[in-house]
């Protein structure tokens, strides 16, 4: 008797399989949430990824939590969450990532994933680096699938990489 590994990969059942790559490319938006995440996010801009766009999301004291690309140039983040397969939120430790809720309320109702990036947290063995890393994770949590806290800027260049970017 064949094993369905040996079956499968008969000629009979080739004419099954997808003969053709994906041809709809990976649309990524990165969106920096603070100061702090805007530095990774513009870095990681300048090194050419195709399939992603890269945004800033305004202050708290911005009616609608204005976005914009790296130029200023204001974004709608509802066609921005609309062009998207993924979201990436990105933020520095401390806290201040209160966009997020508004990012992640747009794309739960146009069911595009979210993914949460925590970038510059070094070690976090002192009470204060603590406390700051669980405020921005009490922020981005609810709204991400994933969350990640990065140690340092190479393993997001790798998360990108993994991302098809």
């Amino acid at each position: 008797m064949r094993s369905e590994s040996a079956r499968m990969s008969s000629a009979a059942e080739a004419c099954f399989r997808v003969q053709a790559p994906n041809s709809t490319p990976r649309a990524i938006t990165v969106v920096a949430l603070d100061a702090a995440s805007e530095v990774v996010v513009r870095r990681l801009a300048g090194a050419g990824w195709p399939h992603s766009r890269f945004l800033v999301a305004g202050s708290d004291r911005e009616p609608g939590g204005v976005l914009s690309d790296l130029t200023g140039d204001n974004r709608s983040l509802v066609d921005e969450v609309g062009a998207a397969d993924l979201i990436v939120i990105v933020a520095g430790p401390g806290g201040h990532a209160h966009a997020a809720a508004m990012i992640g309320q747009t794309c739960r109702l146009d069911r595009v994933t979210t993914t949460a990036w925590v970038v510059g947290v070094g070690s976090a063995s002192d009470p204060a680096s603590e406390q700051a890393l669980s405020a921005t994770l009490a922020q981005l949590r609810p709204w991400a699938l994933m969350a990640v806290i990065a140690s340092s800027d190479d393993y997001i260049d790798d998360m990108m990489a993994a991302l098809q970017a």
